[in-house]
């Protein structure tokens, strides 16, 4: 059974910071690309960031430069952390993992992020 469990996530104030994990358990995690997205309130789920198994990495243009993900194939674990927080980062962060782009993949439950002005 694949498994994606995230922790981290909270209410902090504007220009905190907040570091997400995700333990990933049923897959052979060096194998798969893993991600981060986001679904704020009223909007549709976004990138935020991505890793390939080569570890490559892309962010979303709103979170470029504030945000890092990383991830610890040792630990089965990735990683986002966020700096900056901003009130429009507020929503509910997934992580994600999959084999390849031509495969859906695996969710997680998902994880609350709420940034007070």
């Amino acid at each position: 059974q694949v498994q994606l469990v995230e922790s981290g996530g909270g209410l902090v104030q504007a220009g905190g910071s907040l570091r997400l994990s995700c333990r990933v358990s049923g897959i052979i995690f060096r194998n798969n690309e893993v991600g981060w997205y986001r679904q704020a309130p009223g909007k549709q789920r976004e990138l935020v960031a991505h890793i390939t198994t080569g570890g490559s990495k892309k962010y979303g243009d709103s979170v470029k430069g504030r945000f890092t993900a990383s991830r610890d194939n040792a630990k089965n674990t990735v990683y986002l952390q966020m700096d900056s927080l901003q009130p429009e980062d507020t929503g509910v962060y997934y992580c994600h993992a999959r084999y390849n782009r031509f495969t859906e993949g695996h969710w997680g439950q998902g994880i609350r992020v709420n940034v007070s002005s």
